[in-house]
């Protein structure tokens, strides 16, 4: 059955859409689309500062994480060719791939250190492991949550192996997920750059999840000032866009909204653990929008049927097998996407 709108829960997006004080702050600033926005962006560099407990020089800001996350990348490699160091990226697998992308674009080597096995968790012993035979920067790019597991990483172990690196070990934490974390035991990395656990760290967040803003493509960056300075060199000038900076200012100040996201999407998270209990598949704690659930069958044909259903599934993350990434979207279109894994499950497809 073919509806004639596919229901996209397949890119982590906020179903929710934006607030509707972003969108009228965009239309209220409309008339001066033809100046640059740089009072926008210093506001909201101030903003971000704030409410992350840090200085303005603290904070690099991106054109979508995805900016920052490039600019982590060209930052360290330009360290390694100027110092004459070999430099590597080291990332776990899977997990969300651009800094893999960035890095072979630039002809830097990526090695992947698989999750473990049954929990799909971070492999810390063999992560160190590749750093520390390696003579030369050693960059890891690591999700909190991770994507697409939206499990997150245990924090004291976490925090105690970027206390002790290394000089040439340095740390790209990601957490464009952060804000949907309840677990209590979760730490941001945000809070070791205040203390100053270590100078080889940054953190990105993004205002594209829980602040349905991925099409204004709003990032940042956070790193102690001498890390965020050499980042900021590699930023594109003039990398915000009016729309983007007042739609994110709007939406910090619209607490309704944001707690309406959180509790909607947990609302969503929770529908979905229910059929999947009901249905014995197996699914991995989520901390995320989004939740990594196991397929009785051929992940590649289950997505295919989903498409013919309506609904667009993420994709396959090899090396794991036999679970499938979900968004969750809103309460309503989850029912829609329940109602068709309990007919697959009739029809003995999961």
């Amino acid at each position: 059955m073919q509806t004639h709108q596919l229901l996209e829960l397949n890119s982590n997006e906020n179903s929710l859409g934006m607030s509707d004080a972003a969108k009228q702050a965009i239309v209220n600033t409309l008339d001066i689309g033809f100046r640059y926005p740089d009072d926008q962006r210093a506001a909201l560099i101030h903003r971000i500062a704030n409410i992350n407990g840090v200085t303005e020089a603290n904070v690099s800001l991106g054109n979508g994480s995805s900016e920052n996350i490039r600019t982590v990348v060209q930052m360290l490699n330009n360290k390694a060719l100027t110092t004459g160091r070999s430099f590597q990226v080291v990332v776990p697998h899977p997990t969300f791939a651009y800094a893999e992308l960035y890095a072979t674009l630039l002809g830097i080597p990526v090695v992947k250190v698989e999750l473990t096995a049954e929990s799909y968790d971070l492999d810390f012993q063999n992560l160190q492991k590749v750093a520390n035979d390696f003579d030369g920067i050693s960059l890891f790019y690591l999700c909190n949550p991770n994507n697409p597991t939206a499990t997150i990483t245990d924090t004291a172990k976490f925090k105690a192996w970027v206390a002790s690196a290394p000089d040439n070990h340095y740390f790209l934490l990601d957490e464009a997920y952060s804000e949907y974390v309840t677990d209590p035991s979760f730490e941001s990395g945000v809070e070791w750059v205040r203390v100053g656990l270590s100078d080889n760290l940054i953190v990105v967040r993004t205002f594209s999840k829980l602040c349905a803003l991925a099409g204004m493509r709003v990032g940042y960056a956070i790193a102690n000032l001498h890390m965020t300075s050499a980042i900021e060199a590699f930023v594109s000038i003039d990398n915000t866009n009016l729309s983007g900076a007042v739609a994110a200012l709007a939406t910090l100040d619209d607490k309704e909204y944001l707690d309406l996201s959180l509790r909607t999407t947990i609302q969503s998270r929770q529908m979905v653990e229910a059929v999947l209990d009901e249905l014995g598949l197996r699914y991995l704690p989520s901390q995320a929008n989004f939740i990594f659930h196991e397929i009785k069958g051929d992940v590649t044909t289950y997505i295919d049927r989903m498409r013919e259903h309506g609904i667009v599934v993420g994709r396959a993350f090899p090396p794991i097998q036999g679970f499938n990434r979900l968004t969750l979207g809103t309460p309503e279109e989850m029912t829609v996407f329940i109602k068709a894994l309990k007919s697959f499950r009739e029809q003995g497809w999961v």
